[in-house]
């Protein structure tokens, strides 16, 4: 289920691009994670996640700029910005050391788990998959802009493949480094 909540809001705002307006689409996605924000605050011990606070302002930011500024914005430029937002989010949380891959982690983990030498730089290792994928699907929407000859498939080809392949890494590496370490299976979080 904690995959399903990080994952909601993009799933959604991708959704809606292909049915409705740019706008509409980034505001419903920043209610969903303003929702899932909501959800871990009202269960006990839950913390505000980075990834989903930091979503909602993004989202929320993308559709005031559509709505205020320059409505004709086109697709393209919103995916981009988007990607750019999760992109600077994940970045950041690995600069400000506190991998946002972290917070998931403390949650689900015993507390002598969470404590062993290797949680912390498995949980960076995960953050920086998961930002080389922002950053892929960044460059993939900013080629297409630039080069408006290729086919659109070739952007949402290299979304999926980025997005899928950091899912893939987040629900493999923990097992790796339990055979590779001997680390238990529970020391890292995994992709539920």
């Amino acid at each position: 289920m904690a995959i399903f909540l990080i994952l909601a809001p993009y799933g959604a705002y991708s959704f809606l691009m292909l049915v409705t307006s740019a706008a509409i689409s980034v505001f419903v996605a920043s209610a969903i994670c303003l929702a899932t924000v909501a959800i871990d605050v009202a269960r006990a011990g839950r913390s505000v996640k980075t990834l989903a606070a930091g979503s909602a302002i993004v989202f929320a930011a993308i559709g005031l700029y559509l709505a205020l500024l320059d409505p004709q914005l086109g697709t393209l430029g919103v995916k981009l910005s988007v990607d750019i937002g999760i992109f600077v989010i994940s970045l950041g949380s690995l600069l400000v050391r506190r991998p946002f891959t972290l917070q998931y982690a403390l949650e689900s983990v015993p507390a002598e788990t969470a404590a062993m030498p290797g949680f912390l730089t498995a949980n960076y290792v995960i953050t920086g998959a998961w930002t080389v994928a922002a950053l892929l699907m960044a460059a993939g929407n900013l080629v297409l802009l630039y080069v408006p000859g290729l086919p659109l498939w070739s952007s949402l080809a290299v979304a999926f493949a980025a997005r899928n392949s950091a899912i893939y890494f987040t629900k493999w590496y923990p097992e790796y480094r339990q055979i590779k370490y001997g680390t238990p299976a529970r020391a890292l979080p995994t992709a539920r």
